[in-house]
């Protein structure tokens, strides 16, 4: 038994490691914050500082479905970016069926852009 319980002596010691760096790098900075007065508020430190005046409805209020759609196509639009580099740089080894398949790709994408289109998700009032 003492022979196994030696194997794990490194993943052990590795914890301890990450354990005590993280006691360093994350927990002094923030004991040393509350001692140095970063972390007592005031009228300065609580005002609006991103737009500039203060919020007039509250910060959970529903948003409309489209701002969401917006955003989906968006990552879906900018996958297909990330996909065509990769692809253009290795066209030269996967050849045609490599390119119909991209071109099959793109041509999925369009479709569904037509669709999105279509139903007015890209409409804004």
């Amino acid at each position: 038994m003492p022979a196994v319980a030696a194997q794990y002596l490194p993943i052990l010691l590795f914890i301890g490691v990450a354990v005590a760096f993280s006691l360093i790098f994350v927990g002094a900075p923030v004991l040393l914050s509350g001692f140095t007065g970063t972390s007592k508020p005031d009228a300065a430190k609580l005002s609006e500082y991103e737009s500039g005046f203060p919020a007039f409805s509250d910060s959970r209020s529903q948003f409309d479905v489209r701002f969401y759609l917006v955003a989906i196509l968006f990552i879906v639009f900018d996958l297909e970016a990330a996909f065509l580099f990769p692809w253009a740089v290795s066209l030269h080894w996967t050849g045609v069926p490599g390119w119909w398949a991209m071109m099959e790709f793109l041509a999925e994408l369009a479709i569904g852009l037509v669709y999105a289109w279509k139903i007015g998700a890209l409409d804004w009032e």
